[in-house]
């Protein structure tokens, strides 16, 4: 017979703050009130860090996917090894989104080392990939785009350069009042061109459709078909399509040792949400991990939130709570009425704001045999006809230690209404990308191996699920969000900011903060303005 649990008793059992998983947006916010001297307790159920966004191995990651969704049964893994893998997801970094600034400011950089992708590519069903380029010099080397093509991607991106720079300089003396910089020698995009569709303007630029779709796709990361507004659920304006180019081109070169516009975190996406922890710790923060909460204490007349109840028994009480999104509290039982809400409806009230389908593929080869980490996108339509969203394949190899060195695991993502969209989804993608052991003489394998004179890598080990995008507030409740479709995390910072000025309005976020001192741990962010 099996000893129950020990559990250790948590000393104060007060606390300004109590957040209940550790995933990035708990974390971050959890840090932030650490700097702002609020005293708090991070507890997990897991026995590891990061809960949706953690990096786990082959063992673990089967387990966590089996225990939290509804998978397909994934062929078993060949390998024993012990490398993680992300469970997180399609996620990358542009070097000058708001997560790094945020992790450079609140010192959270100093824990993590990151590498650059590789290339981005475009691909079609064919099994063709179209590269991106991503400075002036790639566009003049690609050899898949035409000179006509060359010449019209740099008049665009001039074009966009000179809007950016007059907008800086707006409101100068300088300017003449007509959007037009006199000083400068640039012009500003009208205010009309920049609140209509991007893929409007795009046209009106007389853009044939392999560039449109690279800008909207590629570079601008639109999620749902742009020529279809019927089936659109996110129209891009122009003036959000010119924002994600900038954020795309100040990416570029940011730092000396990342040459690309997108960068990726060694040991994997789990490492984000422990570098924040680590911030935390160091200002005072405790943090328990396999600590279940398994009940809410309620204030019997006002029904107020007041604390939580673990799993060892102990009442542990705080002002504000923020919970993992996909926790679930069973209703306890033989409760005092005056302490526990004998039912969670309050739970009920969190906000679903879509699917996303999730697979991950381990292979042998690269997609690309002279490249180890790269981005594939295929936009919408490009695979078959009823495609509305673009799908995402992030190769990563075992040189960011995500993998068996030798191997490449491939994580792909899309939007979707339901798990039946969301696997037709991926699935498309895995079968122009790979072979399947047992398809491999099948006729869409031996099509796509015709056309393309690169060999398709083979699946040893892949898993697909459909995670629901949710977050919500009760009272002093709150919910932080669940990994979203983007592949930045500039939303889910964003959401953090959020959630802690509501919770603290009149706190700063992340005081200026200075580098940690006689740490041995500290890794050193490696990226070198």
């Amino acid at each position: 017979m099996s000893e129950p649990p020990s559990y250790p008793q948590i000393e104060p059992t007060t606390f300004d703050l109590i957040a209940a998983g550790t995933g990035l947006a708990e974390c971050i916010v959890a840090a932030a009130a650490s700097a702002s001297g609020k005293t708090v307790l991070h507890l997990d159920t897991n026995p590891f860090y990061g809960s949706h966004y953690s990096s786990l191995s082959v063992p673990e990651l089967t387990s966590f996917l089996n225990s939290n969704s509804t998978p397909s049964s994934p062929p078993s893994s060949t390998s024993t090894t012990t490398d993680s893998l992300d469970y997180s997801i399609v996620k990358s970094h542009h070097s000058a989104d708001r997560l790094i600034d945020l992790m450079l400011k609140s010192g959270a950089s100093h824990y993590v080392e990151f590498k650059s992708i590789d290339a981005s590519f475009v691909g079609d069903g064919n099994g063709k990939l179209w590269n991106v380029p991503d400075s002036r010099a790639a566009i003049f080397k690609d050899k898949s785009l035409t000179l006509k093509e060359k010449n019209q991607l740099m008049r665009f991106f001039k074009l966009v350069q000179g809007h950016l720079v007059a907008t800086v300089a707006a409101g100068s003396s300088g300017d003449d009042g007509n959007g037009n910089d006199e000083k400068e020698g640039k012009t500003k995009i009208s205010d009309e061109d920049l609140e209509r569709p991007f893929i409007e303007y795009l046209s009106n630029m007389q853009l044939p459709p392999k560039i449109r779709s690279i800008i909207l796709y590629a570079i601008a990361m639109a999620d749902y078909d742009q020529d279809d507004r019927g089936v659109c659920q996110n129209l891009l304006k122009t003036k959000d399509g010119i924002d994600r180019l900038s954020l795309y081109q100040s990416s570029v070169g940011r730092f000396t040792n990342a040459f690309g516009a997108l960068i990726y975190p060694v040991y994997g996406q789990g490492e984000l949400p422990q570098a924040f922890s680590r911030r935390s710790a160091v200002k005072g923060c405790i943090y328990v991990l396999r600590m279940p909460v398994t009940a809410i204490l309620m204030e019997k007349d006002s029904g107020r939130y007041k604390g939580v109840r673990l799993a060892s028994g102990q009442d542990i009480f705080s002002q504000k709570l923020v919970l993992d999104p996909s926790l679930t509290l069973a209703s306890p039982s033989a409760s005092p009425s005056d302490l526990l809400h004998e039912s969670f409806n309050f739970l009920s009230t969190r906000d679903v704001r879509g699917k996303v389908a999730r697979g991950i593929c381990i292979t042998r080869n690269s997609l690309k045999p002279d490249m180890s980490n790269l981005l594939v996108v295929y936009p919408p339509r490009s695979l078959y006809p009823e495609q509305i969203t673009s799908i995402r394949a992030l190769q990563i190899s075992g040189n960011l230690a995500v993998c068996p060195l030798g191997m490449f695991v491939l994580y792909l993502s899309a939007l979707c209404d339901d798990a039946i969209q969301g696997k037709r989804l991926l699935n498309a993608a895995m079968n122009v990308l790979l072979t399947f052991p047992d398809s491999v003489n099948s006729e869409s394998s031996s099509t796509v191996q015709s056309e393309n004179t690169e060999e398709k890598p083979t699946v040893i080990w892949s898993g697909l699920y459909i995670q629901e995008m949710s977050t919500g507030q009760f009272d002093s409740i709150n919910f932080a969000p669940m990994p979203d479709g983007n592949l930045n995390y500039n939303d889910i910072s964003d959401a953090a900011v959020k959630l802690f000025q509501e919770m603290y309005p009149n706190e700063e976020y992340f005081p200026e903060t200075t580098p940690p001192e006689n740490s041995e741990d500290d890794i050193g962010l490696s990226l070198e303005t």
